[in-house]
């Protein structure tokens, strides 16, 4: 019934990758600065997932996605040889950006890092920013934690 539609529980896509040497610090234990390369593993899987892979996505559309906004929570240390697994979905569609939402737990479980990025999309030509194309839109649907319209 309509009751569904009042609280959404999207789809996550997700992603594994291990802590590799080069993502660690003196201590031993992950880098902030590594996560980084986590979200991006699990951004760019996630467009193939859903049908647009990068080389697709910025031909077919002629834009850009450059992110203007990058955030962090650290949980957990995470180790050397960890096996992390990256959840991503779409926090939020606007006009002409889109909120991805990231959860980095270890396959045990506990959560290491928590975070989001804003991604707008600009014209090729001219850098202005543009309307998230309408066919982009409809393809992350399913993993959509805002409301629709």
């Amino acid at each position: 019934g309509m009751n569904h539609e009042i609280t959404k529980f999207p789809q996550r896509f997700r992603v594994r990758e291990y802590v590799r040497w080069g993502d660690i610090d003196q201590a031993g234990i992950i880098c902030y600065g590594a996560y980084v390369r986590f979200f991006e593993i699990a951004e760019t899987e996630f467009f193939r997932a859903v049908g647009f892979p990068y080389s697709k996505l910025f031909e077919q559309f002629d834009f850009w996605l450059p992110r203007v906004q990058l955030h962090f929570d650290f949980r957990r240390p995470a180790l050397l040889d960890d096996l992390l697994e990256v959840e991503i979905w779409v926090g939020r569609i606007g006009q002409s950006s889109l909120r991805l939402e990231f959860c980095v737990r270890k396959v045990e479980g506990e959560i290491t890092a928590e975070g989001y990025e804003v991604v707008v999309a600009i014209a090729r030509k001219n850098f202005q920013s543009i309307p998230v194309p309408a066919e982009l839109v409809t393809a992350l649907e399913p993993y959509r934690a805002d409301s629709q319209g």
